[in-house]
């Protein structure tokens, strides 16, 4: 399956790894880094082609965000996250997509998805306010997803709530410059967002319901399976994928690293058989994780690809398999840096970048198992699972 957005990266790997400590530094993507990624076109690979895109397999877009978080975890992260809301924006109206493209077919979209803000009807739209933490990518983003509620016309959210996905200009919404002091992923500017009484005309606002159901990418008459994939599937992918990159990322050092080593009792690491052991049995658990992740997405895609409904449990079997490679994956991680030594710990070791980046991408709410793993248990004993909570991220 040939992929040139992932050919492109791959000549361009070690420009996008020596920005890694200017991203950190700068607690967002240097416009280099972003540059890199408008150049190799990694953001556009899941973009329509009436606007550009290249409507790459989702497997390519997986395997591209694993090679670029390999190289700098802050730059995967920011390729996965931002890389899949043109995904979203090709389900919806029209009258938006040449709003956000028609000028510039690498314009960006931030977000987040979080339901924090409100909607109260105004005239023909809405008049929306909220906060949002958490907009990766955002200093290089002209519009944005964020998450919201409808209100009555009192501002009340309405009952049973109804969830929708609203997109905005810049000019509509504040980025929080000081909001993103964090441990890991420090690059990838993940700052907070306020919207003030921005007003939203209707033709921007997506009932989230039809992007989970698939009934929005068959009323926008999207013929790419791609576009048919499940929200819980297409969302989580390069968010999973990133994390595995950075693992990959942190094994590939960790290799380097060791390849010369001399521990402190006087033996090479060359010799020592249980570090051998470790550093084996992590690479499996890695590798192992970036299968079952691509297998994951391929099998869905065949799926809607056929025509089949995705249901309620195969969804839950797949978050189920997501989740699970991320934790997999950085658990192997955790391994291989205890035993790389004091050394591996300098600010001067990508080893510990690629640690501390990895392991705040595994706090993301999309990583989260207990109720992921509660409701895919519960359908594979032929139980339903109650409405609520335990269903909102399947």
């Amino acid at each position: 399956m040939s992929n040139p957005v992932l050919d492109a990266v791959v000549a361009r790997a070690d420009e996008i790894r020596a920005l890694g400590t200017a991203n950190e530094a700068l607690g967002r993507l240097d416009d280099q880094a972003a540059k890199l990624l408008k150049d190799t076109g990694a953001i556009r690979m899941l973009q329509p082609r009436t606007h550009g895109g290249l409507e790459l397999h989702p497997r390519e877009f997986a395997e591209t965000v694993m090679k670029i978080a390999s190289c700098d975890g802050a730059t995967g992260w920011v390729a996965g996250v931002v890389g899949v809301h043109p995904w979203e924006m090709a389900m919806a109206d029209p009258r938006v997509q040449q709003e956000v493209w028609g000028e510039d077919q690498d314009t960006w979209i931030a977000s987040p998805y979080a339901p924090m803000g409100l909607l109260k009807p105004s005239g023909d739209g809405y008049v929306f306010n909220g906060r949002w933490q958490f907009s990766s990518g955002t200093d290089h983003c002209d519009w944005i997803f964020l998450g919201g509620f409808l209100a009555d016309a009192d501002g009340e959210r309405l009952s049973p709530p109804r969830s929708v996905h609203v997109i905005l200009p810049r000019a509509d919404y504040e980025i929080v410059d000081d909001s993103w002091d964090v441990v890991g992923l420090r690059g990838t500017g993940s700052k907070d967002v306020i919207v003030r009484d921005a007003y939203v005309p209707a033709h921007r606002v997506i009932e989230y319901d039809k992007v989970v159901d698939g009934s929005l990418a068959k009323e926008a008459g999207l013929d790419n399976p791609t576009y048919h994939l499940p929200f819980s599937a297409a969302f989580p992918l390069g968010i999973t994928a990133a994390v595995i990159g950075m693992c990959e990322g942190a094994l590939a050092h960790h290799l380097a690293y060791q390849r010369d080593r001399v521990q402190i009792t006087g033996r090479a690491v060359k010799d020592d058989p249980y570090v051998l052991y470790a550093l084996s049995d992590a690479a499996a658990e890695i590798a192992a994780s970036r299968a079952a992740l691509l297998t994951n997405i391929c099998e869905l895609y065949d799926m809607v690809a056929a025509g089949e409904e995705v249901t309620f449990e195969r969804r839950a079997v797949g978050r189920r398999t997501q989740a699970a490679a991320a934790w997999r994956a950085v658990r192997a991680v955790d391994e291989i840096v205890a035993r790389s030594g004091g050394n591996a710990m300098r600010m001067d070791n990508p080893i510990q970048r690629f640690w501390r980046d990895a392991h705040t991408g595994l706090v993301h709410a999309i990583h989260v198992p207990g109720s992921v793993y509660h409701a895919s248990a519960l359908t594979e004993l032929g139980i339903d699972p109650p409405q609520g909570p335990m269903r909102s991220m399947i």
